[in-house]
């Protein structure tokens, strides 16, 4: 017969032998971070113009700090302060809740208003 392990409690023993700083580390790339950051500045935008770019992020980490740009597409008109404002309370939320970073400083760049249609406009009128 061969002998039956401890199980769990083996496992936890050869754990608790090795300090904790020596066990490794978890490093996360910086396009999954620029990634979690795209997503999270979708949510923010919200609802897109049909002909609007995804939002994109670059992102620069270094000791787990994330310095985070973010590129948007907005609607317009719109309040793009309080639109970009929502895009960066986002991105620091999501990226320190799912990648366990701070993130300092988040660069909102508009790259480009969608002027939305409003009733008079196939007439050419804007107001």
């Amino acid at each position: 017969m061969t002998p039956v392990s401890a199980g769990a409690g083996e496992l936890d023993r050869s754990l608790s032998a090795v300090p904790a700083g020596e066990r490794g580390a978890t490093r996360i790339a910086d396009r999954v971070v620029a990634k979690i950051a795209s997503q999270a500045a979708r949510e923010a935008v919200g609802t897109l113009p049909r002909d609007a770019g995804r939002p994109s992020a670059s992102v620069v980490v270094h000791h787990e700090v994330a310095h985070v740009r973010v590129h948007v597409e907005l609607d317009y008109p719109c309040d793009v302060g309080d639109r970009c404002r929502r895009v960066r309370h986002q991105v620091v939320e999501r990226v320190g809740a799912l990648a366990g970073m701070e993130v300092p400083e988040v660069v909102v760049q508009v790259e480009r208003l969608h002027l939305v249609a409003g009733p008079g406009a196939a007439q050419g009128r804007t107001r």
